[in-house]
Formats: structure tokens, sequence, C-alpha cells
């Protein structure tokens, strides 16, 4: 049996662009598929460009460092990353306030309560302790703080901890790249110039500038918001959300790094959308994503510079885009992973999460490369169906900031009140005003703990709440979350401060 599999024909997979999704698909095919049996190449389309946003990212991106056996202070050494404890959101509701987005858990089950139904009960006792008090991430943000989660104790209110990064979309490349050719992908600077196909309709080969023909029994289509194989190619049709999503544009720039950088990203809204600020340890990202309708591009060009510190770093950049998703992702022999499946708009720092979930989703599906062979319906009919499923998510989830806003003193502030509501995310708004009760599936991005952030953020509130809390004797439970919040804040200020530790991985490079 060894010695059939070691004269089997390798099977040749190729990966259409070099941005950010596709060294991701190299990395990660690197690391699943033995070389002996499969060959992997990356075609680097330099024509082709990322979105350019793609500079913070969620906890998913940690963990598929850790599951390429990555060490995760080596990579904030060699690529400049820093922490994200998650991101501040500045003026949402409109009432010049802010609130703060958590990654990770939320306090602790309190005598066989729900911890937010004790929340909701202290606070109609006249406690008025943020929610964010209680959150060891939100915690450590508010006093600069920071260490490796794994290296909390499962006993310590910081266990449930949680993080990201905010990264160089570039220097994360160089870093996966280098991973993926030590394991024997093949990277090749060309660009595509026609496509085969055979009789069946799957896609056989690719011509190149360089009159190489690359030919390969599977595909990857990171050719970005061109989806030059799906889109272009297989006509896999795009479903556009932007009557849900209203913006449909940014301007991106960088500047130089003045002050201490916090360990969150931040979100301020804005006449006709919102900026971002993410701080790198050598400069800062900043954009404005904002709708054309009630914005021109010298409007944005004004807003955005008056919203940063310093002189730009280089010329700024303008990205359009359409919210949506392809209606297949996967279409006969070829799925379109990151920007070329679909596209949401960066609130929730996302993208990148997606073609992480598009890539594990891909190899739990990963077919069977039969000679002759190029369509497998049932497989692909599940992979599209969890990415819509997955895309449909966050879609609701950033729908959620606009729905819920209260600003109303801009024509584009007043549009977003009419903007229409998915039936998903209707229910999940009834659900929670009648009795704080969510909508969390397993295995879904957000959990409870981000459902809570932003509803009670966006001043979203429950009608009624947990009947059985009334029917018992509160003061043990209260006094439960009171000992509970000043343990956290203890175990925070354990911690080495933030700069201490950005300081402390520099000196370790």
């Amino acid at each position: 049996m060894v010695a059939d599999l070691k004269n089997r024909e390798i099977k040749k997979l190729l990966i259409l662009g070099g941005g950010t999704a596709g060294c991701l698909a190299a990395a990660a095919l690197a690391r699943q598929l033995n070389p002996d049996y499969y060959q992997v190449t990356v075609l680097d389309s330099s024509y082709i460009d990322g979105i350019g946003v793609g500079e913070s990212v969620l906890p998913s991106f940690v963990s598929f460092l850790h599951s390429l056996g990555l060490d995760e202070q080596d990579f904030i050494q060699k690529t400049g990353a820093s922490i994200k404890l998650g991101i501040q959101f500045r003026n949402w509701l409109g009432n010049e306030d802010s609130f703060f987005h958590h990654l990770g858990g939320l306090g602790c089950d309190l005598n066989g309560h729900n911890f937010f139904d004790c929340w909701l009960k202290a606070r109609s006792g006249g406690d008025l302790t943020p929610l964010r008090d209680y959150a060891p991430a939100a915690v450590m943000a508010d006093e600069q703080r920071f260490d490796f989660p794994s290296g909390f104790p499962p006993d310590s209110p910081l266990s449930g901890a949680d993080h990201a990064l905010h990264v160089d979309a570039g220097l994360v490349c160089r870093y996966l790249r280098d991973f993926a050719e030590q394991r024997q992908v093949r990277f090749i600077k060309a660009h595509v110039v026609r496509v085969n196909r055979g009789e069946s309709g799957c896609i056989e080969s690719l011509e190149l500038n360089n009159r190489e023909i690359v030919a390969a029994d599977f595909f990857i289509d990171c050719s970005g918001l061109r989806s030059l194989l799906v889109g272009e190619v297989l006509n896999s049709s795009f479903e556009e959300w932007n009557h849900f999503l209203p913006c449909d544009r940014a301007v991106t720039m960088q500047t130089p790094v003045h002050d201490v950088i916090p360990p969150f990203s931040v979100s301020t809204t804005k006449q006709s959308g919102w900026t971002w600020r993410i701080p790198l340890q050598q400069r800062i990202s900043s954009g404005y994503v904002f709708s054309s309708k009630f914005s021109s591009d010298q409007q944005a060009m004004r807003v955005l510079r008056d919203s940063v510190h310093g002189e730009p770093m280089q010329e700024p950049h303008f990205i359009p885009f359409k919210n949506g998703l392809r209606e297949q992702f996967w279409k006969k022999n070829c799925i379109a992973l990151g920007l070329a499946g679909g596209f949401l708009e960066p609130l929730e720092s996302t993208a990148i999460h997606l073609a992480i979930r598009g890539l594990e989703n891909m190899l739990e599906l990963f077919p069977n490369l039969e000679e002759g062979q190029c369509e497998w319906p049932a497989l692909a009919e599940e992979y599209n169906r969890r990415m819509r499923v997955d895309y449909e998510e966050i879609r609701d989830f950033i729908l959620l900031h606009y729905n819920t806003t209260q600003r109303t003193d801009t024509e584009f502030w007043r549009h977003c009140q009419s903007l229409p509501v998915t039936d998903t995310l209707a229910s999940r708004l009834e659900l929670f005003r009648a009795r704080a009760v969510l909508q969390v599936s397993e295995g879904r991005l957000f959990k409870a703990s981000n459902w809570l952030a932003v509803f009670t953020g966006m001043g979203v509130q429950p009608r009624n709440r947990n009947p059985f809390l009334d029917m018992t004797g509160f003061d043990a439970t209260h006094l439960a979350m009171q000992t509970y919040r000043a343990n956290l804040k203890a175990a925070v200020q354990q911690l080495p401060t933030y700069e201490k530790f950005l300081n402390t991985t520099r000196a370790a490079s």
C-alpha cells in the first residue's frame, strides 16, 4: 500500500495570489500536506492588490499561528506586530461617549446564575459598575498591562482573557512565505494572461506572462476583489449587501508613532462613516470608511487628515469596495478565499478571520483528487453553506452598530436610521430586549460576551430580566461580583506594563 502511494502521480494545487489570503493558504497547506504526495504552487500576481486594511486581526489569527507550530513571540519580534485587546468605539451611540468591545470572556457564573443576569440585577439596585470592569481584556486595556494568557492559572480571574494582534500585512506575508518555502511550496512571480478550461468547464491550467503554463488539479483563488477565477472565469455571481451596510469606499494613511501605543484599536464615527486607528510598533495605520453617496473623495481626505497626528508616511490610498459575497465560493475545482469570495467592511476586523475560516473548512472538506474528477457537488455545497453562515453572522454584527446608533446629525447617519434589518438580526434584538436572551450558536465567531459588549455599548437594554433572581437573596451574589471585580483588577496590576512587555519582546529579538 505504501509503495502504491509513493508511486502515484503527485497532485498539484495552485494558489492564485501572493497577498495575505494566498500566504495564509500556502502556510496552511505546507503544514498539512505531505510534499511527496502534493505539490503546492503560489502564483504571486503583482498586479493584484489587497484591500490594504487588514492590519487588525482577531484571536483566530493567533490560533492559526499556533496551529502551524509557530511561536507567537517570535512572530511579534520578526513582524513588529502589537497586541490587540479589543476595539474602542467612540461616539457610535451619538452622545460623545465610548464603549469597549473586548476580546475574550466576561465575568463568571455566580451561585448558578448567568453573570449578565446578575449584572442586570445589581444595576437595578443602584450598582452602576460598567460591564467592562468584569472583562479581563478590557481591564488590561484600561490599565495598559499585558502578558500572554497562556501563563494564567485556570483559577485566575484572568483566565478568560483573550487577545489578537495588530499586524503589518506585508511582513505577515513575508513571514508566512518563508515558512511555506521551507516546506517546498513554490512561488512564481508572474501574472495570468489566459485561463484554460477542459470540456467539463473545470480549470486545467493558467498561462503566464513569462510564457510558462502551470497546470493543477485544484485551484485556490486568492486574487482579491477581482476574483479572477471563481468570479470572472467560473461566473459565480456576487450578492451585494450595500443596502444593509452603507459604506462603499475607504481611504488609508500611515503616520509615525509619537506616543506610547495602546493595546487596542479605535473606531470613531465621522460625518459620513467612521475612522480607524490601528497602532503598530513602528507606525499608526489610519483610515476612513465612508459612503460615496454622502461624501466626495476630497471631503473624505480632509476628514482623515484632521483625524491623524503627524505627517503621512506615504500617499493616501483610496479603495472602492462592495459588501457581499459570491453565490458560490467553491465552484468546480476552485475555491475563492479571502476577498475573492466576499468582503465586509472592516469595522470588526474580520477579513483575515474569514480567510482562515475558509481554509479550515477547505481542509476539513478537502476532496480526494482522483484522476478525471474535478467536481465534488456535496462537498462544495456544504462548504458554500458554511461560508454563507459565517458571512451572514458578521454582516448582522456589523449592521447592529448602524441599526442601533442614535446619531442623526448628518444626512449619512439619518440614512442609517432607515437601513433594512435582516430577519436574523431582528430576531436577536427582540429576544435580547424581551429578557436578555442571546442567540449564540456553537462554533460561531461572536460569543455571548461579544454581543453583550455591543448591545450594552449601543444602549440596547432588555425590558425584563431573570425573575428567579428576585426570588432569592441577592446579597451573597452581589458580594461575589464585587470580589471578582476586585480580584480581577489586582491580578491585572501584577502584569507587566504594556510598554515593558513590548520592550522585552523587542530585546529578545
